[in-house]
């Protein structure tokens, strides 16, 4: 297990939704976050609802498990997430201090 404190934080608003939305998962699955290539900026973020995978970086949240592959573990060390939600809401936001360049939307970066 990996202190949260060191990796990723979580924004209590995004906490909220994470457990909301795993409420319709089997018990097993927890938040996985990662990164694939793709996207205006070169790489794009990635956010779903899965079991751990062997060699995963496993974070222990309040409710919930976050999974983490090797790879996506060193794009995505120090991020935020967020949560955005409203009529204007653009759902969850992730907020990378490792990347350089991001497009407009947010939804993918280089570094």
């Amino acid at each position: 297990m990996t202190s949260r404190d060191s990796l990723i934080t979580i924004a209590d608003e995004a906490k909220t939704e994470i457990v909301r939305l795993l409420a319709d998962e089997p018990e097993t699955h927890g938040l996985r976050l990662g990164i694939k290539g793709g996207g205006c900026s070169g790489l794009s973020y990635e956010l779903k609802f899965t079991g751990a995978d062997e060699g995963d970086t496993i974070i222990e949240e309040d409710g919930f498990k976050v999974y983490l592959d090797r790879k996506s573990t060193i794009y995505l060390s120090g991020i935020h997430l967020k949560y955005d939600g409203g009529l204007a809401g653009r759902g969850f936001v992730f907020d990378n201090p490792m990347a350089t360049n991001t497009c407009g939307c947010g939804e993918s970066f280089s570094i």
